[in-house]
């Protein structure tokens, strides 16, 4: 190593030995002033929780009993009433796709015996006459046509429809029923039967 070469190296380690002192040096002995403190309040206004709102269905009951009622010689004639059904729609109509409708079909089982009875028909035997409740708005909901037993009350049949979910919402709930009938030949076997009648909500 030249003499040269060992100067400016002996310079920058003697520069690099100064920095790092001055440096541990101030950390020591520097005093920060304090030119006063203010504060910021902080704050937020948080809404309640708002539901999205549903489209929903409730039955009033569970069951219907048909009763006899008007039979002649060649038939025996059954009636009874469908609990009260009610629709209800909290949604925002700005939520509401457009074009959107709801509708509730009703389809039923067969009629089966407990003692092992021929099972009677439901789709030549059974028919309903929808209404819509008092109280409630036509405009807005209508009652589906009424199937007469022996014309076929084939897999599901409308039982109520609301046109444009979007403009009806401001109504809130709907509510319909419907008188039930079911029409036997007078040979039919008797005993206690049963069959299931679902409702089901659609949009």
């Amino acid at each position: 190593m030249n003499t040269r070469a060992f100067g400016y190296r002996a310079t920058i380690a003697a520069v690099g030995a100064t920095t790092l002192a001055l440096i541990g040096g101030s950390a020591l002995t520097a005093v920060a002033a304090d030119y006063g403190d203010d504060d910021v309040a902080v704050s937020v206004a948080i809404d309640p929780l708002v539901a999205p709102g549903n489209l929903a269905m409730t039955v009033a009951s569970g069951t219907a009993a048909l009763t006899e009622n008007g039979s002649t010689d060649d038939t025996r004639q059954f009636t009874g009433q469908l609990p009260t059904v009610t629709v209800t729609d909290t949604r925002d109509a700005a939520d509401i796709p457009a074009g959107a409708y709801w509708y509730v079909l009703g389809s039923i089982t067969d009629f089966t015996g407990t003692a092992g009875q021929p099972v009677i028909d439901s789709s030549d035997s059974f028919g309903w006459v929808p209404q819509l409740a008092a109280g409630t708005d036509e405009g807005a909901v209508a009652a589906g046509s009424p199937v007469d037993p022996g014309e076929g009350f084939i897999d599901a049949e409308i039982f109520a429809i609301a046109n444009e979910s979007a403009a009806s919402v401001s109504q809130g709930s709907w509510s319909a029923n419907a008188g039930l009938k079911l029409l036997t030949p007078s040979t039919v076997a008797p005993g206690q039967y049963s069959a299931t009648l679902t409702l089901s909500l659609f949009e």
